[in-house]
């Protein structure tokens, strides 16, 4: 059987990039070296930014220069310049003739999010990454080149700065800018990621994807997704059926009308594909993914960290399918290239950022060891430290990750967690500041004093944080403080509000232990080291177990 003119296309186009990934991988051989010169190729292009000026970069020759004149340090270390390039001012952080393309959002430490400038190096090289993930899939499942694939993203114009430049998701300039012969593989137009509200965008996808039976490959961040995703499917079952069969789209959608209007030529009446969903419905009494698109080959999500209680669900609405991490990554950088199947880890981007590691032994020591990727020593843990196009030097991202082993002179890296004073679970990277920061306006609203708390997480169908608090703490005040701990933490922490606002994490709650408690907590922490002074209570864990754990200590 011949091939379709633009299969034949994207097969050529395939056997391209193939040599251009087996160059990449044989490029890790010499990362150490690759790393070293983009490094300092930047800092001489960037010498007279007032950024570069303030760091002396006319004088930095070496690796070791540059670390004697930057520090390691957060986003409020470059805010101040990143808030000059937000107005207008690019030579804040980058050379003249720079292009800022737009500012990527994400949530910050503290109620500001952070603006994360994309320029257009630093989006070739995020595109680039995505290309050497998407080579290691066609080359591996050929057959996706003639299917469609259903990738969820979010708008990368949703507000824009003074200076005009767009404001949002990094993920949605890609989807928008793909190339035709790679852009007619994805079921979805572009417009669809404008759709602001979760549940109009999701019904929206699902009305056009499912109305082929040639959806192949699914991708988006977080497994979360994919599972609330298919739910929906579910429980709308009815609606998408009927819209399908009509070649319509539910009039009671918010969806602007500019959009429904572009999607108008896509709304085609389907009573037999109709026909065929409502044969699934009535066989298994659920219209579930797995039924829906029988040739579904692959999902590609994030798989580190603490997302295992997704993946585990993932069978019973997609069926046995392959799954592959799309990598470590995140508005300040794409990190890693997986290129295998059931694992997060994925070779280090060496080509994009340079990155420095500090041994998680090391996190809290006043002159920690710094090591180069090359120098990582496989079966051990370390933070992730960032130099990017898009103006972040030496940036602690907070990033756990495993040395799995090596690619030349590449580590393989696996994502564990965000360190110790974060929490993440679906993406909403919490910090503990903003929990302190939501506690004081909580009690603030509510006119009541200071108390002894830990938000801690717990994992069921969904992710839960509870406001733990001994009985005698604010008695009789649940309701109103999980209602009001709830808007705060919304308040401070946008990608939070995001993810309860679509499903994703469930409301807090208040938890009571056993009044004495936390003095029990302290003794079990301090009793081993002797350092009962300087014991920290925790405001914020990630350990999904803290709660079991704190009633064990009083048995």
């Amino acid at each position: 059987m011949s091939l379709h003119p633009m299969t034949m296309l994207r097969h050529s186009m395939l056997r391209y990039k193939m040599g251009r990934l087996q160059r990449y991988l044989d490029g890790a051989n010499d990362a150490r070296r690759i790393q070293r010169e983009n490094l300092l190729e930047r800092i001489r292009r960037h010498a007279d930014t007032a950024f570069g000026r303030d760091h002396g970069f006319a004088e930095i020759r070496t690796l070791e220069d540059y670390r004697r004149q930057v520090p390691i340090a957060g986003y409020d270390a470059i805010r101040p310049y990143v808030d000059r390039v937000i107005q207008g001012e690019t030579t804040a952080l980058f050379p003249r003739e720079t292009k800022v393309v737009m500012f990527a959002t994400t949530s910050g430490t503290t109620a500001h999010p952070k603006m994360i400038p994309v320029t257009e190096e630093f989006y070739q090289q995020y595109k680039a990454g995505w290309q050497y993930w998407g080579t290691g899939v066609y080359r591996d499942y050929p057959h996706l080149l003639q299917m469609k694939s259903l990738q969820f993203s979010s708008h990368w114009n949703v507000t824009q700065t003074p200076s005009g430049a767009p404001c949002g998701n990094i993920s949605g300039l890609a989807a928008e800018t793909r190339p035709f012969y790679i852009g007619s593989l994805f079921v979805l137009p572009a417009c669809v990621i404008q759709i602001t509200e979760h549940l109009a965008k999701h019904y929206t996808a699902l009305r056009l994807s499912l109305a082929t039976d040639r959806v192949g490959k699914i991708v988006t961040a977080n497994p979360s997704t994919l599972i609330e995703v298919a739910k929906f499917a579910d429980a709308m079952k009815e609606s998408l059926i009927r819209d399908i069969h009509d070649g319509t789209l539910t009039g009671d959608q918010p969806i602007p009308d500019a959009i429904r209007q572009q999607l108008r030529p896509r709304l085609k009446a389907n009573p037999r594909r109709a026909r065929q969903l409502q044969q699934i419905a009535d066989r298994t009494g659920h219209l579930y993914p797995k039924d829906a698109w029988p040739d579904l080959t692959l999902l590609a999500v994030w798989t580190g960290g603490s997302v295992g209680i997704y993946l585990n669900q993932l069978p019973e609405y997609y069926g046995d399918v392959h799954i592959r991490d799309h990598g470590l990554s995140a508005s300040e950088g794409r990190m890693t290239v997986p290129l295998q199947n059931s694992t997060p880890s994925g070779m280090l981007d060496y080509s994009s950022h340079h990155f420095e590691f500090i041994p998680e032994s090391q996190r809290d020591a006043a002159d920690p060891a710094v090591l180069e990727a090359s120098d990582l020593v496989e079966g051990e843990n370390y933070f992730i430290v960032l130099s990017t196009a898009s103006g972040l030097y030496r940036y602690d991202i907070h990033d756990l990750v495993r040395c799995d082993g090596f690619q030349g002179q590449t580590p393989l890296l696996s994502f564990l967690n965000k360190g110790k004073n974060f929490c993440s679970f679906t993406g909403e990277k919490l910090s503990e500041h903003q929990v302190m920061q939501a506690m004081q306006q909580t009690l603030q609203s509510l006119g009541l004093k200071s108390c002894t708390f830990t938000l801690a997480p717990t994992l069921s169908q969904r992710p839960r944080y509870h406001l733990v608090l001994d009985e005698d703490s604010l008695p009789n005040m649940c309701q109103q403080l999980s209602s009001e701990m709830q808007n705060q933490l919304a308040s401070v922490n946008c990608e939070y509000a995001d993810k309860c606002a679509s499903g994703r994490i469930d409301p807090l709650q208040v938890t009571r232990v056993p009044s004495g408690t936390w003095e029990k907590l302290r003794l079990d922490k301090t009793s081993k080291r002797g350092n009962f002074e300087e014991y920290k209570h925790p405001c914020l864990t990630n350990d999904p177990k803290f709660i079991e754990r704190l009633r064990t200590l009083h048995q």
